[in-house]
């Protein structure tokens, strides 16, 4: 299995050329990636790898814990006792300016690490769909350098993105002071506050292009040609221009694609997630039970305290294994779009993937 991963790393081409391919519509994209993911899903299917790409899925963003923990976190709030020890914690922490530090060291350390696997976890996603092989080890390794480029590009985008909302509510404060203030605002500060409200929904929207636009086109055009992403935005913009159309199509068939995965998604994840804390609840009431028949009356001290929490990191965990399972074909679907998409438009795509998969068809 080594040496067949280093063979196959060695095939990737670093700015391949191929014979020009016809441009593909976002339909016939669609169809081609419907395809590609019915093959690596189901022809065979094969556990491992379902697990796997649902792994590289999570870290890619595929599932959340928020529900889980709302819902396991929230019950424990209601609790007198609880809610008073979590008091005490907090006020403890406060008074502590190490504490206090370390929390938010921690806090960006842990959400840098996130950010980094994300970025990585993209380029595992296009390098699996490309062999049609789910190598773990051989996907990170590929990802490296292109996957390094896009931590900045996302690290930097953040921070423009966080100046920008300040920008706005620094903006939008005056305004707001006169709402607050003023029984009947004048039509000045309605037009102010409109004004900011209208650049908002407009940056949003333009930040979700970009998204899509990136994750989709330029993640796999990075990976083909072993650029930087600025040079892989570079080539697309080229391309951009000449077929906006053509692109602007993609987007909202894109955008159409994501609601309906979505819908479909959660047609499925209902009924697991009723299942998954019905379970859940019948476990805490019967391990409650079984206390109080032995004669042991349940109170919050640091071991209870402590075994609770054992037991919401165990529920967020399995929350997360179930949502990125039922979320990873969608997620699939979707960069097998990008793929195919801007594989018709730049050949050293599609050579990549000729390539590194002999056995599927070219276009």
């Amino acid at each position: 299995m080594g040496s067949q991963e280093q063979e196959s790393r060695a095939e990737i081409p670093s700015g391949a050329a191929a014979a020009a391919s016809t441009p593909a519509s976002p339909w016939q994209a669609l169809a081609a990636a419907f395809s590609d993911t019915l093959h690596i899903l189901f022809n065979p299917f094969i556990g491992r790898r379902w697990v796997k790409l649902s792994l590289i899925c999570l870290l890619l963003g595929g599932g959340t814990s928020s529900a889980a923990f709302e819902w396991s976190f929230g019950s424990l709030r209601h609790d007198p006792a609880f809610r008073e020890l979590l008091n005490r914690a907090w006020t403890y922490v406060g008074c502590n300016l190490w504490l206090v530090t370390l929390m938010t060291a921690l806090g960006i350390s842990l959400a840098l690490l996130l950010l980094y696997f994300r970025a990585m976890c993209r380029f595992m996603l296009v390098d699996t769909l490309l062999r049609q092989q789910v190598w773990l080890a051989e996907a990170w390794r590929t990802a490296g350098t292109p996957g390094r480029s896009y931590f900045l590009w996302l690290l930097s985008f953040l921070l423009v993105l966080g100046a920008t909302i300040a920008a706005l509510g620094v903006a939008a404060f005056p305004s707001l002071r006169i709402f607050a203030s003023a029984s009947t605002p004048p039509v000045a500060a309605w037009m102010a506050l409109a004004g900011v409200l209208v650049i908002g929904l407009l940056l949003g929207l333009l930040i979700t292009v970009l998204v899509i636009l990136t994750d989709d086109l330029a993640i796999p055009l990075m990976y083909a040609e072993r650029v930087s992403l600025p040079a892989a935005w570079r080539r697309l913009w080229a391309c951009l221009r000449t077929e906006a159309g053509t692109f602007a199509g993609y987007v909202l068939m894109r955008l159409a694609v994501s609601v309906g995965t979505g819908l479909a998604a959660l047609f499925f994840l209902f009924p697991s997630l009723v299942g998954f804390f019905s379970g859940s609840v019948i476990v805490v009431v019967l391990f409650v039970g079984a206390l109080r028949m032995i004669g042991v009356l349940w109170t919050w001290n640091l071991f209870t305290i402590s075994l609770a929490g054992l037991a919401l990191l165990v529920l967020t965990a399995l929350l997360l294994v179930l949502l990125s399972v039922v979320g990873m074909p969608a997620l699939v679907l979707l960069q097998n779009l990008g793929i195919r998409f801007i594989g018709s438009r730049f050949p050293s795509v599609e050579a990549t993937r000729t390539q590194l998969s002999p056995s599927r068809r070219a276009w």
